[in-house]
């Protein structure tokens, strides 16, 4: 979208990048710009806080995530009272007693932890408290118009200001108004599930153990919370999670401990459940003129295997060890420079959406008439495959250091 010409528009205020999004990946990205000397802008209004005491915004950070908040200073701010390290993964591929279980473990893959659970809430302040330590700019309103063009690309606020700079980076979400204005293409499906998500009180110590259950009821995972607690993702059929919304919190408690084989024994509610669509979405291309796509604005994930966040974050270390590296001469918004961040992140995006979509096809009752046929022979070795994978030390070490990098 191009800005009307007026002679009253005031002037524009240049930057060298415009960070759109003030989520995780928005802040992360602006901080170490910032950090690596950049002049830069942060766009957007403020996420509304989560009520409660414990965040129902959990995320499931892997080593790699955590080493770019360490370089970016943010890991030391955390509070770590509120951390839950995961050193052991138990999976199962159906809710029925005697399931075969899928375990990873820490240990035998020689790392200390396989992820680190917190809160949305704890992630933001620190990375805000940052913020606070260096020149970034925040401009707390949505943008309503962008272009991209030479010599810089520019963006329009709500009260009329225009902002210039070499770079714009989209961090603003699935729905990503920049990704709009800019004319970027993307394609998406909905999966037919919902997420409930909601935090519990547990009866039996969770002793830093994730699980997973796949069935007939969905994908249901339960990550560590400090102390007896533990945070759910309830990937259901769209009728079954609006079932479970209408729940008293008590009998949703005894239905979550009911598919999981009260693995954690009995649950109390802690704070309200919360529910959302599910769906698949990549652009067509992670860059266009002047202009990087980051996070969710480049691709939204299934969450059964809780990677969104940590592949945005791979996308934030990228886009920083990219421009780092430039060259002395070379522009910030140079298409060369910026094909080669979206060549760098063209696997590791494909090969999470291929096994995120396609575990998600392969154990949904719902989708199995509309399995490619190539995958069709394997859901009756769906168990099978199962054991193999659980008996196979060497594939399992190999496929937790796949997940932790």
């Amino acid at each position: 979208m191009h800005f009307a010409a007026s002679p009253s528009a005031p002037a524009a205020l240049a930057h060298d990048v415009i960070v759109v999004g003030r989520g995780a990946i928005g802040c992360a990205t602006a901080l170490g710009l910032a950090q690596a000397g950049l002049k830069v802008a942060l766009v957007g209004p403020a996420a509304a806080p989560d009520g409660g005491e414990w965040d129902s915004r959990i995320y499931a950070l892997s080593p790699a995530s955590r080493l770019l908040l360490e370089r970016l200073r943010v890991w030391q701010a955390l509070d770590a009272g509120r951390l839950a390290p995961v050193h052991d993964m138990r999976i199962y591929p159906s809710a029925r007693a005697g399931a075969p279980e899928l375990h990873f473990g820490a240990y035998e893959a020689c790392v200390d932890t396989l992820a680190c659970i917190l809160e949305n809430r704890n992630l933001m302040q620190a990375l805000e408290r940052g913020l606070g330590f260096t020149g970034v700019r925040v401009y707390p309103q949505k943008i309503v118009a962008a272009q991209a063009g030479d010599p810089l690309a520019s963006v329009g606020l709500e009260d009329g200001s225009r902002l210039q700079a070499r770079l714009l980076v989209a961090a603003d979400g699935a729905d990503s108004p920049l990704r709009g204005f800019l004319g970027l293409a993307s394609v998406q499906r909905d999966y037919p599930q919902q997420a409930v998500v909601a935090n519990f009180a547990t009866a039996r110590a969770h002793q830093d153990c994730a699980y997973q259950w796949f069935g007939g009821h969905g994908i249901l995972a339960l990550l560590p919370l400090p102390g007896d607690r533990c945070s759910i993702v309830w990937s259901a059929p769209s009728a079954l999670a609006q079932t479970l919304m209408s729940l008293p919190a008590a009998e949703l408690a005894r239905r979550v401990a009911e598919v999981s084989g009260h693995a954690l024994g009995g649950l109390q509610a802690l704070g309200d459940a919360r529910c959302f669509p599910l769906r698949l979405l990549q652009a067509e291309a992670m860059v266009g003129p002047r202009a990087v796509l980051l996070g969710d604005a480049a691709h939204v994930l299934h969450p059964l295997a809780g990677q969104g966040m940590n592949l945005g974050f791979g996308d934030v270390t990228e886009l920083l060890s990219v421009i780092q590296a430039r060259e002395p001469y070379r522009d910030l918004g140079d298409r060369l420079l910026l094909r080669r961040f979206e060549r760098a992140r063209r696997e590791p995006v494909l090969a999470m959406k291929l096994a995120t979509d396609g575990l998600q096809r392969l154990f949904d009752p719902d989708a199995e008439p509309a399995l490619p046929a190539l995958l069709r022979p394997l859901l009756a070795a769906r168990e099978a495959g199962w054991q193999a994978v659980a008996g196979a030390g060497w594939l399992r070490r190999r496929l937790i250091r796949h997940a932790v990098s």
